[in-house]
């Protein structure tokens, strides 16, 4: 009987020690797996998302979400199309997006006679604001992170909005009260009060809704860019002044007809003169037969 206790005994003392080790492996497997993604998240992009400021169903806080990332993609144009679907389909929308390219260096290359090798060394860059559902936003996030090749900076911001609302509430309640006593009067003192009363009114309705608004959707400004691109084109080459010169025959029959509208010119010029001509003619001859007899 005892040698069955002891047996008992020794069997549960050898499975509590299996059991911490192998509990005591798990955890230091789970935290070198925790090590590990958390130092090539940075890089690798796949853990950009934060679940800061998330609200509760029941919370009565209300904060405006917003995400500011710049990171490198493969290909800047099929990341932007992704990322465009990737809102539509979460219910967003695209407020702003400025896709371009631009060339850091040219350089020509004559190849043959009329071929010219154009190597073209360019970026290419976008930069997207989104607007999506505060619901939405973590999850738009990891999506966006499938894109990410080299991650430079994420910034999240959850401003707490909660008191401006209530601030906003009881002045307009305070301002209906107000309107209420005014309308009572009929003195035009207390018309343009009421009017400033309503205007007032309506500003922070209008404060308030604005608030509404950034609160219901998160706005995301993400920078694109990727690798510099070297792309290398075959073109025609540009033919010097020179080639397009005519040949000498048609040179000399074009210099030819030109002396010929210059003579046809000087002709018509010298016949304009005539009268001029007459009279010279006349008074050589008179001044030869005449004047110089006497």
């Amino acid at each position: 009987m005892k040698t069955i206790v002891k047996l008992g005994l020794t069997s549960l003392v050898v499975t509590a020690v299996l059991f911490s080790c192998k509990k005591a492996d798990a955890t230091a497997e789970e935290a070198s797996d925790y090590a590990t993604t958390d130092s090539t998240s940075v890089l690798s992009g796949t853990a950009i998302s934060s679940s800061a400021a998330v609200e509760k169903k029941d919370s009565k806080q209300k904060f405006i979400r917003t995400a500011d990332i710049k990171f490198k993609v493969k290909n800047v144009v099929r990341s932007t199309y992704a990322i465009e679907n990737a809102t539509q389909k979460f219910g967003g929308f695209v407020t702003y997006t400025n896709l371009q390219s631009t060339i850091q260096n040219q350089i020509k290359t004559k190849i043959s006679q009329d071929s010219t090798l154009e190597t073209t060394k360019y970026t290419v860059e976008n930069n997207i604001t989104i607007r999506v559902p505060n619901t939405q936003l973590d999850t738009v996030i990891k999506t966006i992170a499938k894109q990410i090749d080299f991650l430079d900076f994420r910034v999240i911001k959850a401003d707490d909005v909660s008191l401006k609302l209530l601030s906003n509430q009881l002045s307009q309640k305070r301002s209906a009260n107000t309107e209420k006593r005014v309308e009572k009067a009929i003195d035009e003192e207390a018309e343009n009060t009421l009017a400033n009363q309503k205007e007032a009114n309506d500003n922070r309705t209008i404060d308030n809704l604005s608030l509404q608004d950034q609160i219901n959707f998160s706005t995301i400004t993400l920078k694109l860019y990727q690798n510099e691109t070297i792309r290398q084109e075959t073109i025609a080459s540009e033919k010097d002044s020179a080639a397009y010169k005519p040949s000498l025959g048609i040179q000399i029959i074009d210099a030819l007809k030109s002396g010929w509208y210059i003579l046809q010119a000087i002709l018509i010029f010298l016949i304009n003169l005539w009268p001029f001509i007459v009279i010279s003619i006349g008074g050589f001859f008179l001044y030869k037969n005449y004047i110089k007899k006497q």
